[in-house]
């Protein structure tokens, strides 16, 4: 009888004990969590490639020849014609020999001039006749190829416009790989942007774009696509896009800048963070409780997702998700990230910053109100991240391993 005692007491105990955890763990000693705040904000989807700021009409100045330079111009930044002499070869050897071609050229008349007066006694003064002008007609040919070789060794505009760059020094040896002028018109200007392949079909004529560049960080540099090249490059697997740039753009030529072109955008739609999204639900907080709300996604951020679903802005959601809560499970929240989560979002930051991410470079950004909707894809639209890049480096990394 008084083992029976024992061992209801134990089992009481233990429920007792069960009970105990079960009310403290739950209810006193509920999980703690961190939350953020569903926003309502514009997100964009753009495609992500490199280029290089240039005038739309432009031209090289390459030696023909591979000569020691004798004459260059200090011409940069100055206005030329077509045509106009920038520079010149070492042409001493040709001038030379010109003024061989020449003096034999003018025996070779004197001995014309003396065949034509007696050609028409016999055949034989006939025949010496036309080989006598034979020869000075071909001499004449080698007179005036020599002065074409002669004309190659100046070097001119091929444009009007502005000597843009000059390179070389008076006493150097160039050649045809040496480009010793470049010379257009300044303006207009376009950025020539290389685009993965497996993304082109996504851009269009018109698109609008954003620019980055190291010389004005923070600044977000407006574009529209103009034209597509027809044909890619089948080993670089990339396609040439130009980019208008505006009459009063900052950027210079020769800059080299990172281009978003977006291809997808929404003025107004609700985002989370996205570690706040687990598979096809978000977990939301109803008085201290986890409530699960199935989502769908749209357009997807680095740090934010556009969801589609029974939420709407301002509400709690767990961030990160935690999937080991059941829901309807109490718990605590941070307070900290609780005030985190209600602090704006600084107009002039960027509300996503570069990381991996998927086949396309994707914007979300959560901002507060903006004048221009434009602006509001900006920020966001300049930090979107090169994975056309990670792509390539993929690719490269497995045709190596091959």
């Amino acid at each position: 009888m008084k083992l029976k005692h024992l061992i209801a007491t134990g089992i009481l105990t233990v429920a007792a004990a069960g009970a105990g955890y079960y009310v403290y763990s739950h209810f006193l000693h509920a999980p703690l969590v961190t939350t953020s705040i569903a926003s309502l904000a514009p997100v964009s989807e753009a495609v992500y490639g490199t280029g290089t700021v240039e005038p739309e009409r432009w031209a090289k100045v390459v030696p023909l020849q591979r000569r020691r330079l004798v004459e260059l111009c200090r011409c940069e930044g100055q206005v030329v014609k077509s045509g106009q002499v920038l520079g010149r070869q070492d042409d001493a050897e040709e001038r030379s020999a010109l003024d061989q071609m020449e003096i034999n050229r003018g025996q070779l008349e004197r001995d014309l001039s003396r065949a034509e007066k007696d050609r028409d006694k016999n055949d034989a003064t006939r025949t010496e006749y036309e080989q006598r002008w034979t020869k000075l007609e071909d001499a004449k040919s080698r007179i005036a190829a020599q002065k074409v070789r002669l004309d190659s060794l100046v070097l001119r505009a091929p444009l009007d416009g502005m000597v843009l760059r000059r390179d070389g020094e008076v006493g150097e040896i160039a050649g045809p790989t040496d480009v010793l002028f470049t010379v257009g018109p300044p303006a207009p200007m376009h950025v020539v942007a290389e685009i993965n392949e497996e993304e082109i079909n996504r851009i269009a004529a018109g698109q609008k774009a954003f620019l980055r560049s190291e010389a004005f960080p923070g600044k977000a540099l407006r574009a529209n696509v103009s034209q597509i090249t027809p044909k890619g490059d089948p080993t670089r697997k990339t396609f040439r896009v130009y980019l208008r740039l505006p009459q009063d753009t900052q950027l210079r030529i020769g800059m080299s800048v990172e281009v978003n072109i977006i291809f997808r955008e929404k003025q107004a739609a609700v985002v989370v963070p996205a570690e706040a999204v687990a598979g096809d639900a978000v977990q939301t907080v109803d008085d201290g409780r986890v409530r699960r709300v199935p989502v769908k996604v749209g357009i997807r951020g680095n740090r934010n997702i556009e969801v589609i679903g029974d939420l709407s802005k301002g509400t709690s959601v767990l961030s990160p998700a935690r999937i080991d809560l059941a829901d309807g499970a109490r718990i605590r929240i941070d307070s900290n990230s609780l005030t985190r989560a209600l602090e704006p979002a600084s107009a002039s930051e960027p509300a996503d910053q570069p990381a991996a991410t998927p086949e396309a470079a994707v914007v979300a950004s959560a901002t507060t109100v903006r004048s221009d909707p434009d602006d509001a894809v900006i920020s966001a639209a300049m930090t979107a991240h090169i994975d056309s890049v990670v792509n390539d480096a993929r690719r490269n990394l497995i045709s190596n391993s091959r």
